[in-house]
C-alpha cells in the first residue's frame, strides 16, 4: 500500500529564505521525530542518509534510509528520493511567493515493503508535516 499525503502552509518569508531552509536536507531530517541521526554524504549536501526508528513490530532496529535530492530548482522546488530495505519515500517541497510571503506545498509518498509501514506514516505524516513547519518558523525566527 502507498501512503500520498499532500500539505501547504503559509509563512512570512520571503521565498529566497524559505528556499534557503528548505533546501538544506539536513534542515528536513532533523524535523523528522523518527530520525534519529543522519550524516550528510557529500559536499553539496544533496545525499543524506537518515537512520530512522520505526515503533511498528517487525522493525526493532534501526533501518538506514539513502536519500537524495534529485531536482533543485532555486529558489522554488526540491524533490528527494529515499530508499531502504523497509520503505521508499519521495518528498517534495515547492515554494509559492505570497502577499504575505510564501507557502511551502509539500507533498510525500512513502512505499512500504513491510507490514505496518504504511499504517504509521498514515497516522503520522500529518504531525511529522507538522514538525517541519515549526523548524522552519523557529529558523525563521532565530534569523530574522
Amino acid at each position: 500500500m502507498t501512503v500520498r499525503v499532500n500539505r501547504s502552509f503559509d509563512v512570512s518569508a520571503s521565498p529566497e529564505r524559505v528556499w534557503e531552509f528548505i533546501a538544506d536536507p539536513a534542515n528536513r531530517a532533523r524535523a523528522i521525530s523518527v530520525v534519529k541521526e543522519y550524516s550528510v554524504d557529500d559536499s553539496d549536501g544533496r545525499r543524506v542518509t537518515w537512520h530512522v526508528q520505526l515503533p511498528i513490530p517487525l522493525v526493532r532496529k534501526t533501518v538506514t534510509v539513502n536519500t537524495e535530492d534529485v531536482t533543485r530548482r532555486p529558489p522554488e522546488y526540491v524533490e528527494f528520493v529515499g530508499k531502504s530495505k523497509v520503505l521508499e519515500v519521495t518528498g517534495t517541497h515547492e515554494i509559492v511567493e505570497t502577499d504575505d510571503g510564501a507557502r511551502l506545498e509539500n507533498s510525500f509518498v512513502v512505499d512500504g515493503k513491510l507490514p505496518g509501514v504504511e499504517k504509521f506514516f498514515k497516522r503520522n505524516l500529518d504531525s511529522e508535516l507538522e514538525n517541519l513547519q515549526r523548524a522552519l518558523e523557529r529558523d525563521l525566527q532565530t534569523t530574522q
